[in-house]
Parts: structure tokens; sequence; C-alpha cells
């Protein structure tokens, strides 16, 4: 439930804080199963898989032998020996156990960067469209977030003008998802490259790198690290990652980040402050998904990309909808703007893409969530990590609705 701000007791910082379109969406549809409705939800990015096995396993003798004291704050010394072995195989990154903290999830390592380091009068540049959480977070402590707009017609990648348009003297971070959150677009090397020439251009940005679905590629593309694609600026990048989409262990709650000695320090000493060390046993079972096969990953890969094509088509068939091709991640981020100024079989005149996700979801019982919530409308996302017939239904009963708009 949302706070009522204009109670005396709360900081003027609550009046910049709202609740993330995902969640409400989210909420929306427990409400309507509580009636008894069927709901079909899209709107979480959660894997629908199980956590694997041996890392259930490796929690359980964690807990057996005696893991369940309080964990040091930035990590325990296993799981920061894994999450560098980690970088140096999979990312081509040195990163010193001094180099490495672990957060209770990758959420809570954005929180405590800029936490440290965002001050009022700050700008933090965000490509759009974005994750909800970047802009809030960056509002909480007082900073501006500076839109990059990233556009269909070249697959959401941010591109070296917009981002050299964005950047001021008063620019602080530069924000990266790719694989992105929400729209599946990806960005290649010679991308970042030329991303790096622009902040060779400027050297008071620092650069948050959030890679956390680095493993969900599609069409044979690999992923690449800011970081070693420019190695002359790793000392102003943060290369934040977790176990959560990869290894589908979304309620385990474990998020890490690479980077900088004194930008650790000043991070550890916030979450010293905040939560302390994470879960000792789940930090156990963090070091067994990284250190474990990798086969594990690719099997869900492959699955995801069956659902992708599976979607995508069904998307463009219908009138009205145009949907590009996610090479990443698990969303998909169909446009909609053949569907708006019209009305909706049950009375719902769609003006903008929020009125599509309720009516939708009123009507048809499909929850996803508006694109204008995450910068750029009107567009929805819709995510593909659940199960085929689930998927199914959902695409058909999104074709139902729209082909009763008139």
């Amino acid at each position: 439930m949302d706070a009522d701000r204009t109670h005396p007791l709360f900081a003027q910082r609550m009046d910049r804080l709202t609740v993330p379109a995902t969640i409400a969406m989210a909420q929306r549809a427990r409400n309507l199963r509580a009636k008894g409705e069927k709901v079909l939800s899209l709107a979480l990015g959660e894997p629908d898989f199980a956590t694997p096995a041996a890392v259930i396993e490796a929690a359980h003798r964690a807990a057996l032998d005696g893991q369940t004291k309080y964990p040091p704050v930035d990590g325990t010394p296993a799981l920061k020996a894994a999450i560098a072995r980690k970088f140096a195989r999979e990312n081509g990154l040195d990163y010193a156990p001094a180099e490495i903290m672990v957060s209770n999830g990758g959420k809570q390592v954005i929180f405590n960067a800029f936490m440290a380091t965002v001050q009022p009068g700050d700008e933090v540049v965000i490509p759009r469209p974005y994750w909800v959480s970047y802009p809030l977070i960056v509002q909480m402590f007082g900073g501006t977030p500076v839109y990059a707009d990233c556009h269909e017609a070249d697959g959401f990648r941010l591109t070296a003008r917009a981002l050299e348009a964005a950047i001021t003297s008063r620019t602080k971070w530069l924000v990266l998802n790719f694989p992105n959150n929400p729209t599946g677009g990806t960005m290649g090397q010679a991308d970042l490259e030329a991303v790096a020439e622009v902040l060779r251009r400027h050297p008071h940005v620092h650069v948050l790198s959030d890679e956390i679905y680095e493993h969900l590629l599609y069409d044979g593309l690999r992923h690449h690290s800011l970081a070693a694609v420019a190695p002359d600026l790793k000392d102003r990048i943060l290369t934040l990652n977790g176990v959560s989409k990869a290894y589908a262990m979304t309620g385990w709650r474990v998020g890490y980040v690479g980077g900088p000695i004194p930008l650790i320090r000043a991070m550890t000493a916030i979450q010293g402050s905040a939560t302390s060390g994470i879960c000792s046993i789940s930090q156990a079972a963090a070091v067994a998904a990284l250190d474990g096969p990798a086969d594990i990953i690719a099997q869900m890969c492959a699955v995801y990309a069956g659902r992708r094509e599976m979607v995508v088509s069904t998307l463009r068939a219908i009138p009205g909808l145009t949907c590009a091709m996610p090479h990443g991640a698990f969303y998909a981020y169909p446009g909609i703007a053949g569907c708006m100024g019209r009305v909706s079989a049950g009375g719902h005149r769609l003006e903008t893409d929020q009125d599509f996700a309720i009516a939708l979801l009123t009507e048809q019982h499909v929850a996803v969530v508006h694109g204008s919530a995450f910068g750029q409308g009107p567009y929805l996302r819709l995510s593909y990590a659940t199960s085929d017939d689930i998927l199914k239904e959902s695409c058909a009963r999104i074709a139902r609705f729209v082909d009763g708009l008139n």
C-alpha cells in the first residue's frame, strides 16, 4: 500500500518515491485472482524454472555445516573468490577480492552506489526505455535522471550520438543495462566501443553497467562487458551482476559488483549500516551456482528462445501491433500505436498504453506493464519467462482484446 505522503512525520524524499509499475500491475493481478478470476500474469520478470538442485543441495550442506552466523558485510571469502573466477572466465575481467562486494540482490548494489555518490544537482544519464528502479533511486537521493532515447528502429540500442547529447557538466553517472529490461535490446562490441569513445571525452562520468541478463542472449550473440572492451575506463566502471535471472534464484537475493576499491569501500560502509552482510546460506548457494556447469543456463536459454519466437510471431500477426525481435533477456516490447484512440469491447477508451494495459487486465485478465512506465510509450512489456501454455493463452486473449476494439 502506498504511504500517506501528507503525514508530517515523513521526509520530503517520500514525495519522490512511487510504487514501481511492475509491482503495481502484479498487485492488480493478485487482487483479481483473490476474487476468483483466472488471471494470466506476464508482468514480472521472474524465471519459471526451479533453482538447480545442486545449488539447493549446497545451501543445505552449508546450513548443516554451521554456516549460519553473521557473514562479512561485503561477502564471504568463498563467494568473492567464486565471483572473481566468474569475472575472469566469462567477462575477461580481473577483480581482486577488495574490488568485489555482495549485496541483497542487484538493486541494493545500485542503491549503495547512488547513496554513496549522488547529491542534489547531480545528473544520471539513463537510456530510455529503462528499468523502472533506476530513475526512482536517483530521485530518492536528489539526483536528476536525464534520458538518452533508444529507438525501436535501432533495436533499442544506445547510440553514441544520443549519449553525447545527454551528457552535461553535471553528469555523474551513466547507467547501462544490456541485454535490456524492458526491451530485450542488446549492444555489441562495436556499440560499446562507440560509447567508450564518448566517455573518454567526459572523464567526470562514471558507469554503472548492469549485466544481470548477460547469459540470456539469442541468435548466436555474445555478451561483452564495457570494462573489458575499454580497459582504460575500468576504474570508472561498476560491473553489476547477480544469480537471480541466469540461475532462477530470484528469491535467494544475491547480487554482486566489481569496481574501484574506494567506491566498493564506501558502498560496503553503507551496507554495513543498513542490512549488514546477506544471508550466509544464500551466499553458499551462489558459490555452487557460479562454479557449477554452464549447461544449465544453456538449457534455460534454449527454452526462452523458443518462447520468444512464438510470442513475437503471434504479436506481429495482430493488426495494430508491431514488435521488434528481442535479442536478449526474456521480454517482448510490442508497440500499440495502432490501437490508440479506440474503444475496447468493454467500453474503455484507449488514450494511453496504461489505458490499454488496465483494460486488457480488466476484460481479458492478462497482466502486462505499460511501456510509458519504462519511459517510452505506447508500448507494452511482456515477460515470456513463463510456461508455453500461459504464453499461448495470453497471446490469444490479447488478440481477442485487439479484435474487439472499435
